[in-house]
């Protein structure tokens, strides 16, 4: 797994990556001491795993990863206790409180290990129904009753009648299942279901703005465009 390390702090940055250097597993390909610098490294390689400090000069690590077109596994490594519950937000791999001692940091790369080998999934069908929690609420909900599916960082949110509950899934792992005749990627925020589409604009630079049927407007990137061009043509 390719990893980065982002740490402001030099030594700690230094003994963090002396102490990584351990795991055969991981495959250190870069480190940076700011989140402009880490943006560009991150750009660079899209890495699997980020160790990443969370309190830094000018920006934090939350910051960066809200930059990001996707999220990484995250390790978080600070010396702030009270960022744990933020943190969350992220569904990080785990949380370490500095000094990082090398028992921590060793169970924490397992956790890594164990996460990054997912279970299968079997292919949804345009009649399978997904049981989803809203809170004190449950939906057992068709497929076809969606409009579309909005990322949220590490979750996302799903569109049906008048409920937009959360589910604890990345948009990648929902896109995974979906039926790609009938769903498809708008752009990195959404997916839609084709059904739903109740016109298509052009837009500025060769794309489109849809608009759903609950009247929501979502516009297809330009290179999104030519496959919807492909997926709609007789």
């Amino acid at each position: 797994m390719k990893a980065i390390v982002v740490e402001d702090s030099r030594l700690a940055r230094e003994g963090l990556l002396r102490m990584l250097s351990e795991f055969e597993e991981l495959e250190m390909v870069g480190s940076a001491d700011h989140p402009d610098s880490a943006l560009k490294l991150i750009r660079e390689h899209r890495p699997d795993v980020l160790f990443l400090d969370i309190h830094m000069p000018g920006q934090s690590g939350f910051d960066l990863l809200d930059k990001l077109d996707y999220i990484p596994q995250v390790i978080f490594t600070t010396a702030y206790s009270e960022y744990a519950y933020r943190s969350f937000d992220y569904n990080p791999v785990d949380y370490l409180l500095k000094p990082v001692s090398s028992e921590r940091l060793a169970a924490a790369v397992d956790k890594l290990t164990r996460r990054d080998q997912p279970l299968v999934a079997l292919a949804l069908e345009m009649s399978s129904k997904i049981f989803i929690n809203d809170g004190d609420d449950c939906h057992l909900v068709s497929l076809n009753e969606i409009r579309y599916f909005e990322s949220c960082k590490n979750h996302s949110r799903v569109f049906f009648d008048t409920h937009k509950p959360f589910i604890k899934k990345a948009l990648s792992t929902v896109e995974a299942r979906l039926p790609k005749s009938r769903f498809f990627r708008a752009n990195r925020q959404y997916i839609v279901n084709l059904n739903e589409i109740r016109s298509i604009d052009e837009s500025i630079g060769d794309g489109y703005n849809l608009t759903m049927s609950d009247g929501h407007s979502i516009e297809v990137s330009r290179r999104n465009a030519i496959e919807l061009k492909k997926l709609l043509s007789f």
